[in-house]
């Protein structure tokens, strides 16, 4: 695990990487050193297959969803209490927090880059559960994302727990054609930080 800002936030941001960069991507470290520097704790953790990856040197495909699912399980026990965690991370990570964000009753749900649908593929598969969202969420997403557009979005059933902050032209990998990456962060980290202290009991 890696972590960043202080020991003693009210808050901690657990941050799972997408399908393929590991927690110490430069994406993942941005984000974990921008909520750092504003007063959360952030922590970082890796799925078995990934760290397969970096102790054996070769590229392994994904755990499959209970592994996943069970990964974070633990990650949130080791971190609890779970009602001052807020869970989330970059595309798959955040998908899988989202799926047991319920169940386990953390404060608050974070995605950067939701994966609506899988690529050329519609996403019927994997937004079912987000029509009953309880837990406070918010998902930072490029207009542009070929995994969730802001057009396609726009048609999906989503609970009223469910916030989304647009990146203006943001594609999957935070390219914003109309924003430096540096501005396109920046604005990322802005409202996720907004969204995680102004939750209940901040």
């Amino acid at each position: 695990m890696l972590t960043d800002g202080p020991g003693g936030a009210p808050w901690t941001v657990v941050l799972a990487h997408g399908a393929g960069a590991p927690m110490d991507s430069p994406f993942l470290a941005e984000v974990a050193a921008g909520l750092g520097g504003r007063g959360i704790r952030v922590v970082r953790f890796e799925f078995p297959y990934m760290a397969r990856r970096r102790s054996e040197g070769r590229k392994t495909p994904p755990d499959r969803a209970p592994v996943l699912l069970d990964t974070w399980r633990q990650v949130i026990a080791d971190l609890a209490p779970a009602g001052r965690l807020v869970i989330g991370g970059k595309s798959m990570g955040g998908r899988m927090a989202s799926l047991l964000a319920d169940e386990t009753g953390v404060a608050g749900l974070l995605v950067f880059g939701f994966p609506f649908h899988a690529p050329g593929k519609d996403a019927a598969d994997r937004i079912g559960h987000l029509a009953a969202l309880a837990t406070p969420t918010l998902i930072v997403q490029g207009t542009r994302d070929t995994l969730g557009s802001r057009d396609e979005v726009a048609g999906y059933a989503l609970s009223p727990a469910v916030r989304l902050h647009w990146i203006e032209d943001g594609d999957h990998s935070r390219k914003a054609s109309g924003l430096s990456p540096d501005e396109a962060m920046t604005q990322a980290v802005d409202a996720a930080a907004g969204f995680v202290l102004g939750l209940p009991g901040a």
